[in-house]
């Protein structure tokens, strides 16, 4: 089944207003081996940071 403009906007609606966005800047050429690197791990790129930053901030 399609993913209508419906869905969508209302994903964007939810998603506003259920997370807060954080952006980082990686080196160039980063982005591709961090995105492999948690594939490799069955990751999203979200999950594999997010559980970087739960692990450090519990110690």
């Amino acid at each position: 089944m399609a993913y209508s403009d419906a869905q969508k906007e209302a994903t964007a609606r939810y998603n506003k207003k259920a997370y807060d966005r954080i952006e980082i800047k990686v080196k160039k050429g980063r982005k591709a081996e961090i995105f492999a690197y948690a594939a490799s791990l069955g990751k999203s790129v979200n999950q594999f940071i997010t559980e970087l930053i739960d692990k450090e901030m519990n110690q």
